[in-house]
């Protein structure tokens, strides 16, 4: 049988380059594949995500887009990305019931980013 290694979510962007800066200024290496202007991809700590090109064919910016990070600071990580200075949305972090201390990030293009870590203490 066959084993999973990987799973790389693709965040859907109709500016390529753009997205590249936003998650670069967010603290990850972006490449860009190819001429830069359809595809790309992400990375930090070993944590991987590519964001390609929607223009109305095939996959639409309407489509929702959503991956769940695990990190070992929830708070540390948000108050990294918004001193950043990037547009979207940052919701504050809680604490959920199922003992996991979680924001969300709403990039430009729509994409959410839910981020969680175990509570401090």
């Amino acid at each position: 049988m066959a084993r999973l290694e990987q799973i790389c979510p693709v965040l859907l962007w109709r500016d390529v380059p753009a997205a590249l800066e936003h998650y670069r200024r967010l603290g990850f290496e972006a490449v860009a594949y190819g001429d830069g202007t359809h595809y790309g991809f992400l990375s930090r700590d070993g944590v991987q995500l590519h964001v390609t090109r929607v223009d109305g064919e095939g996959l639409v910016a309407t489509d929702d887009v959503a991956a769940y990070l695990y990190v070992d600071d929830a708070d540390a990580l948000l108050a990294e990305w918004r001193a950043a200075g990037v547009e979207g949305r940052f919701d504050d972090a809680y604490d959920t019931e199922y003992e996991l201390r979680e924001f969300c990030h709403v990039d430009p293009a729509g994409n959410l980013l839910r981020v969680g870590s175990r509570p401090a203490g």
